[in-house]
C-alpha cells in the first residue's frame, strides 16, 4: 500500500510555499532557474500541491529553443553528442580501457563496441599468463588482448597517439594524461618478453 497519495511529496522539509502569499508547506520540488549539472542540482522551487499543479500546467521544457532545437532534443539519441560532460561518460569514467562512451556518435555504435571489446578480452584470457601484472595492466591501458604481436602492438599505438594528441584535435589538451599513459604502456610493451 503506497505511504503517500501524491508521488513526488517531501514531507517535513521546513520549507514553505515558494508562491507569493501561499502559507502552505512547500511539499513539492520544481525545476529552478538553473538546471541540474555535474557541479550539483541545480535550483529547486517549493510549492504546495495546488501551486506546483499550477507550475507543471504551465511549464514549457522548451522555452527559448528554436524549432530545430526542439526537433534535436526530440530525437532518441539526444544528448548524446555532450554526454562527455557527464559524470559517467567522462574519460577518466572508463573501465580499464574498454570503449568510452563519449568515443561514439551513437549509443547503439557504443552498446556494440564495448560488447565486442568484452567478447574479445574473454577470448584473450587465455594468453595472459604470458605477460607480468604490469603487462597485463598496460594491455587494458591499450585495449589490447593478451594475443598480440609486435605488429599489433604498433598499429595499436599509432592509432591512439593520432585520437588522444593534441596536434590531432585542434590543439585539445583534454586528453594529455589518456595520451602519457598509452606512451608509458607502449614503452613497456614494446621491451616485453612476450613477444619475442
Amino acid at each position: 500500500m503506497k505511504r503517500f497519495k501524491f508521488h513526488g511529496r517531501v514531507e517535513g522539509g521546513g520549507q514553505t510555499c515558494q508562491r507569493p502569499g501561499c502559507p502552505e508547506a512547500g511539499e513539492f520540488r520544481a525545476p529552478g532557474a538553473h538546471s541540474a549539472t555535474f557541479d550539483g542540482p541545480g535550483d529547486s522551487l517549493w510549492f504546495c500541491l495546488e501551486h506546483v499543479r499550477q507550475f507543471n500546467a504551465g511549464y514549457d521544457w522548451f522555452a527559448g529553443m528554436s524549432a530545430d532545437q526542439i526537433v534535436a532534443a526530440q530525437h532518441p539519441a539526444a544528448g548524446w553528442a555532450n554526454s562527455s560532460t557527464t559524470r559517467a561518460f567522462r574519460a577518466d569514467a572508463g573501465a580499464g580501457g574498454v570503449p568510452r562512451w563519449a568515443d561514439f556518435d551513437h549509443p547503439l555504435e557504443a552498446i556494440g563496441a564495448r560488447a565486442s571489446e568484452i567478447r574479445r578480452r574473454a577470448q584473450g584470457r587465455a594468453h595472459a599468463w604470458r605477460f607480468t601484472a604490469r603487462e597485463r595492466k598496460a594491455l587494458e591501458t591499450m585495449n589490447l588482448a593478451a594475443d598480440i604481436d609486435l605488429r599489433a602492438l604498433r598499429q595499436r599505438y599509432t592509432q591512439l597517439v593520432r585520437r588522444y594528441h593534441p596536434d590531432r584535435n585542434g590543439g585539445d589538451r583534454s586528453h594529455e594524461a589518456r595520451l602519457t599513459r598509452v606512451v608509458e604502456a607502449y614503452q613497456l610493451l614494446r621491451k616485453s618478453a612476450a613477444l619475442d
